[in-house]
């Protein structure tokens, strides 16, 4: 499948020829969903924790005695009702990583590339780079590509392009190699360098 190349002014320079095993296969969402769903629970850290009534300080000696005293039976002051007492269900820390076969992984990332590919919210650009971190220069290409919400995909990190986007509200920087599924539907638009896209074909065809 042929693909228009374009520069910083968002002039067609060239083409490129994407992989249609990549650019080119039917979108499974399965994949898809499951992939995401997985990468945000990883983030979770489960550190959450609150005591029980068995966990919380005092409570030790029953309040009252059983009978006699018109008030309702109670064997602790540290049960869930009282104030002070303990939760009920109380969480714990606990793990909520899950695992995703790799052959699924890599099918809904091609499946995001076709995606992309084929509503032409990817953009192939012959390269960039900037001599210094110039915010201004990077919403001259934003505005030339006419996009606002874009990842922008490198071959290798690049300093000065990372901190000429990281101030624009709305986009954001990545390589080729940290690249994923969550921040790729994160972003309406992907725009990648000609040499990270070799990258990406090397590695997923």
């Amino acid at each position: 499948m042929k693909y228009d190349v374009l520069n910083k002014k968002g002039e067609v320079v060239g083409s490129v020829d994407l992989a249609d095993g990549i650019f080119g296969i039917e979108p499974n969402e399965a994949a898809v969903h499951q992939t995401v769903v997985a990468y945000l629970a990883n983030q979770r850290q489960g550190t959450q924790s609150a005591k029980t009534r068995a966990e919380v300080s005092g409570g030790g000696r029953k309040p009252w005695r059983q009978k006699g005293t018109g008030r309702a039976r109670v064997g602790s002051s540290r049960n869930p009702v009282w104030r002070h007492g303990g939760v009920v269900f109380a969480p714990k820390p606990r793990d909520y990583s899950q695992s995703v076969n790799k052959k699924v992984r890599r099918l809904a990332m091609k499946s995001v590339f076709s995606a992309k590919a084929a509503d032409k919210e990817l953009f192939v650009l012959d390269e960039l780079s900037f001599e210094a971190p110039k915010t201004k220069q990077m919403i001259e290409v934003l505005d030339a590509l006419k996009v606002k919400k874009a990842l922008v995909v490198l071959p290798e990190n690049d300093l000065n392009v990372y901190k000429s986007v990281s101030n624009i509200p709305g986009a954001d920087c990545t390589t080729v190699g940290t690249l994923n599924v969550y921040e790729m539907l994160r972003y309406d638009n992907m725009i990648v360098t000609k040499d990270a896209l070799e990258r990406i074909q090397e590695v997923y065809c």
